[in-house]
Formats: structure tokens, C-alpha cells, sequence
């Protein structure tokens, strides 16, 4: 039998991190014949997981420009894709989660007639302005997959309630399968001795509904906790490259003594440190699945998420974007050791370290 061509595509940091260890799974099946395509959403911060994972793709968009509009990424994604379609002519095209890549390679297929997975499918929050614009694209990605490998239960119902009943399979988050591949016991870093003798918070901001006011909420709170517990507590934010948002974050937390506002940490820096943190300020998705793995609670900053299982297992709490509320939910996390206890103990509902094994049994079976 003929090997089966996988085209596996992604674009950005938190892609390549949940799609890296299985592309490394699928190459070790001798059916299948692995062709990686990036597409340079995230340049700087995708090449350090690139690197971390070894790995070289066999085409590079280079899409992006500074300050480059939606659309015209939109179309630039789906131009290159279906270039790439037409050469490597796939069995099947992998995509991941809600990004503009994953969004527009899923289109360019789908008009080629290319067979979809999606990977990390049927997350909802069905409001299409939180988060924007990610659950407007998974929602139709998952309108256009043939295989959806959802990481839950609950986000396989998501899909049979849309209709989406034949091919949905439960496989776990790949995001914990990554972290064997980062994690290290005798990790050390200069922000961890800095830390030394407070409970360290890692901070991570910059989802596109909360630009402007409610980050300047979520800030204000932040800086309001580090001021009372300048001793207590220290603070790491690796800031997001866009411009708007480090202007707010050094405008209201610059002149805080006990905060280090950095460069975005690679995936290894990022996972050793969240593993040794006391709690997390975040209003990203990943880090919600990642966080639990190690243990630590999460403080998310949103009004909506389309990881509810986190909620529900007690390591999740959403704390909206008000600065009373996101300031006292902090406070009540480094106060109530009850709380604190009950939010690390929970179970991680993400899966179990095997999610990649999965999928490529299913994808051996199917094709």
C-alpha cells in the first residue's frame, strides 16, 4: 500500500507547541509521509519552537508584515496553502485549534477538495466577539473538517449538537504530550532566583477583546496586588509583541519593583516556570490546559472560555476583566489556603500524555 501524505500546516507559537510532538509521532509511522508548512504568523516566536523541537518545515510562507490587517493575512495564508496543495496534492491536511492559519488553510482545502483534521476541535464559547477572531474561525473550521479530534468529551457533544456526528473522536489536548519534551527537574533560570522567598505569579495577556480599557482593568489590579505584597509576591510578564499592548503594560506596571516585564519566553521557559509558579494571570487559551497539568490554579482573565471542563474540575476560575473583581479573586488566591489547596488538587481534564498517539492510530485506520 501506497504511504499516505499528511500535510500538517500551522503559523504561530502555541501551534507549534500542540502540533511539534505530533508531527514527531506521525513521521515514526511508516504509512504516512509528513509534509510541515508554516506560515510565519508568529515569526520570532514560532522559530524558537521550531528549534526547540528540531525541526525544519518543508515550506515557509513568511507571511507577515508589521502591522498587517486580518484580511490581508486572510488571503496571503490561503494563497500559499493552496500553492502547497497543488504541489504536494495530500491525502489529508492536519490544522490546529482557531488561528488565521488554521482558519485559511481549512478554506484553501476545502475548495481544493483536500480532506481536513482538525485537531483540537469543538471548543465554543458561541460568542463570536469572545474571543475574537477565534471562535468565529474554529466554529468554521469545524463546519469544513472531515476528522475532528476533539480533547474532550464535552467538546465532542459540541460537535454532534452542530451536526457534526461521523468522524468526532475524544482524544485528549496535545498540549500535554508537549510538555515531556520541555519540562526538566533541574531547571534554573534567573527569574526564579530573583523570585527567591515569594510566591512567583506568572502573567499572561493578549487576547484582542481585551485590548485598550480592559486590560488597563486587568493591569490596574495587578499593580494594586503587587504594591500591598511588594515582600510576598513577585511577578513575571512576557509581554506580547504588539506594540498597544506594551505600552499599557509599562504605562501602568513599569514602575512596580516586584514585576519583571520581559520578551516572550520560549515554550521551555515558559512551561518551567509555569511549573514552578504559585498561580497564573492569563487570559491566553493554551496555558489553560497546561497549567492544570503542573498543579497550579488559573486566574482567567475573560469573561467567557471555551475550556469550561477547567471550570468545572476546579482549576480554572474566570475573573472577568473588571479590576475589582480580577483584583479580588487575586487576593483571595494568595489568602485562602483552602482555595488554593482545592484549585491545585484538582484533575487536569486535558488528557493524559497520549494524545498524539491517538490520533495517529486513528489517522492509520481511517486512511
Amino acid at each position: 500500500m501506497a504511504e499516505k501524505k499528511i500535510l500538517v500546516v500551522f503559523g504561530t507559537r502555541p501551534e507549534a507547541i500542540k502540533m511539534c510532538p505530533l508531527i514527531v509521532e506521525l513521521k515514526q509511522r511508516e504509512k504516512f509521509t509528513v509534509i510541515t508548512a508554516v506560515t510565519g504568523q508568529h515569526r520570532e516566536m514560532l522559530d524558537q519552537v521550531l528549534e526547540l523541537f528540531h525541526m525544519i518545515p518543508d515550506y515557509d510562507l513568511k507571511i507577515m508584515k508589521a502591522g498587517q490587517p486580518l484580511v490581508e493575512a486572510l488571503t496571503a495564508i490561503m494563497s500559499g496553502v493552496s500553492e502547497i496543495l497543488d504541489k504536494v496534492k495530500p491525502d489529508v491536511t492536519l490544522v490546529h485549534g482557531d488561528t488565521l492559519t488554521a482558519y485559511a488553510a481549512a478554506i484553501a482545502c476545502y475548495l481544493k477538495g483536500v480532506p481536513i483534521g482538525h485537531v483540537e476541535a469543538g471548543l465554543r464559547t458561541y460568542n463570536k466577539k469572545e474571543p475574537f477572531p477565534e471562535e468565529f474561525n474554529r466554529q468554521s473550521i469545524g463546519l469544513l473538517a472531515d476528522y475532528h479530534f476533539a480533547p474532550t468529551e464535552r467538546a465532542k457533544q459540541n460537535l454532534i449538537s452542530e451536526g457534526r456526528g461521523s468522524h468526532v473522536y475524544v482524544t485528549g489536548n496535545t498540549a500535554i504530550d508537549a510538555l515531556k519534551y520541555t519540562v526538566r527537574g533541574n531547571y534554573t533560570s534567573a527569574y526564579l532566583k530573583e523570585a527567591e522567598g515569594r510566591k512567583l505569579i506568572l502573567v499572561t495577556l493578549h487576547r484582542r477583546e481585551n485590548w485598550n480599557e480592559p486590560l488597563r482593568n486587568i493591569f490596574r489590579a495587578l499593580q494594586r496586588i503587587l504594591d500591598e505584597n511588594r515582600e510576598r509576591i513577585f511577578a513575571l510578564y512576557p509581554m506580547h509583541k504588539n506594540p498597544q499592548i506594551r505600552e499599557i503594560a509599562k504605562e501602568l506596571l513599569g514602575g512596580c519593583e516586584n514585576i519583571r516585564l520581559t520578551e516572550p519566553l520560549d515554550a521551555a521557559d515558559c512551561h518551567n516556570l509555569m511549573a514552578r509558579c504559585y498561580f497564573v494571570l492569563t487570559d491566553s487559551g493554551g496555558i489553560q490546559e497546561e497549567a492544570p497539568y503542573f498543579g497550579r490554579p488559573v486566574l482567567v482573565a475573560r469573561n467567557v472560555t471555551e475550556r469550561p471542563e477547567g471550570v468545572e474540575a476546579g482549576t480554572l476560575m474566570l475573573v472577568g476583566t473588571e479590576e475589582e473583581n480580577v483584583y479580588l479573586h487575586m487576593k483571595q488566591l494568595l489568602e485562602d489556603k483552602e482555595l488554593y489547596q482545592k484549585m491545585s488538587k484538582a484533575a487536569n481534564p486535558y488528557g493524559d500524555g497520549t494524545s498524539c498517539k491517538q490520533i495517529a492510530d486513528i489517522l492509520e485506520r481511517e486512511l
